[in-house]
């Protein structure tokens, strides 16, 4: 039986909104659809995961390591000028950029490299586009004493060199991917493959709310904090929750881990921001929700880029983090249910965002979080002054600032 309470899904399958008798999907998104070989090692993962999250002692060492390493709880941050500067409602940045490492991605790498110490596996290997989840997993890798290697497409390393440089220095191995568009939906599927070939010793951390089952829900509970520090903290300060929450979506695990705190709170919107690209008619855009079908990769169903055959299509993004033509299984069900409303932000609204709260608030936010403040802001422009919008700065720009110079500040890329 399926609970009425959003918090506690996915069902007992791996499914979000509801699965037959079989542990088919029916009408649900999520599950596990991976090779036989793999099927073990799932069930042993969740069955760690679920002792793990039972056990007080597992939880005092994460937030031990999240006050002491991270560098939790991350301030919820009110944008003065932001808000001077669209005139309607006021805007809240959870600064997630301020993380060690400079993005949220820290919080799930942190949380899935102590389940596999506690597993005995010493060896992690990850996927990452944007760079940030696989700095954090080669950061949290050395912390814990454990070999670590990330699967990097060749079009993100030539764009991401900053991140390149980090991992390398934390001691990765990093392995250029390039197969297809050389981008991150490749190089999950190379990572997949190594997990298959190595399944005694390694254990895979997945970066976003997609995957097969229990991952969407593993990794949104190690993003959760976001969300229930954010409660936490308007409602030590302004003694009330927020009109509305803004967050840019990939796979989605930044927007899931501001969410889901709030899901049953009927009354506090819920915004997803895609990649709109170069604009949805164009074509060229990540925006699977806004412009995509039902359909299964990467070991579950959910919302895919895809032709009428069912080949995965090309995704396109400025940022390297959303250039994904998948979205984690519990927002294709918050999309469908309407819980959540989802758009999309195009590549250059996105540069705006980054021009902008640079100039206004002296904070460099990475081109994914761009995505979320342009629209945040395009929002506020529409509400009174007595509304309050958060938006989930899911991490700095620092990594960007080759792209951003060379779309915003030409002539310093030229000379």
């Amino acid at each position: 039986m399926m609970s009425t309470k959003m918090v506690d899904l996915p069902d007992e399958h791996g499914f979000f909104g509801g699965s037959d008798d079989r542990g088919q999907a029916g009408r649900g998104y999520g599950g596990r659809y991976v090779a036989e070989t793999l099927m073990p090692l799932i069930d042993e993962i969740e069955a760690a995961y679920d002792e793990a999250r039972a056990d007080p002692a597992f939880q005092a060492r994460l937030d031990e390591l999240r006050r002491d390493y991270i560098g939790r709880a991350t301030p919820l941050y009110f944008a003065e000028r932001l808000t001077e500067h669209f005139g309607g409602a006021k805007l809240y940045l959870k600064r997630e950029d301020l993380n060690h490492t400079g993005a949220h991605k820290i919080n799930n790498a942190l949380g899935q490299a102590l389940l596999a110490s506690r597993m005995g596996r010493r060896r992690l290997i990850a996927e990452t586009g944007a760079g940030m989840h696989g700095v954090a997993v080669a950061t949290v890798a050395a912390r814990l004493g454990m070999t670590c290697v990330i699967y990097m497409g060749a079009t993100d390393i030539e764009r991401q060199q900053p991140n390149v440089q980090r991992m390398r220095l934390l001691g990765a191995e990093i392995v250029p991917v390039h197969a297809g568009t050389a981008t991150l939906k490749d190089t999950m599927n190379e990572a997949l493959r190594d997990w298959v070939a190595n399944v005694d010793d390694t254990f895979y951390i997945i970066g976003t709310v997609a995957g097969p089952a229990p991952y969407p829900r593993m990794v949104r509970d190690f993003q959760s904090v976001i969300g229930r520090e954010t409660r936490e903290q308007l409602l030590a300060t302004q003694h009330r929750l927020p009109d509305s929450l803004v967050a840019c979506v990939g796979g989605g695990s930044n927007a899931m881990g501001l969410f889901h705190a709030f899901l049953d709170d009927t009354d506090v919107a819920m915004i997803g921001v895609e990649a709109a690209g170069e604009g949805l008619e164009s074509g060229r855009h990540a925006a699977s929700l806004n412009g995509g079908t039902p359909g299964i990769l990467h070991g579950n169903r959910t919302y895919l880029l895809q032709d009428d055959d069912g080949q995965i299509r090309d995704a396109h993004s400025i940022s390297a983090g959303l250039d994904y033509p998948g979205i984690g299984p519990e927002h294709a069900y918050l999309h469908d249910s309407g819980r959540a409303s989802y758009v999309a932000v195009t590549d250059d609204e996105a540069l705006e965002a980054v021009a902008l709260c640079c100039r206004l608030e002296g904070i460099l936010p990475a081109l994914e979080s761009a995505h979320a403040l342009y629209h945040a802001g395009r929002l506020a422009a529409t509400q009174g002054s007595d509304r309050i919008i958060v938006v989930c700065l899911s991490g700095r720009g620092d990594k960007d600032m080759d792209t951003i110079t060379r779309h915003l500040m030409p002539e310093e890329a030229d000379s």
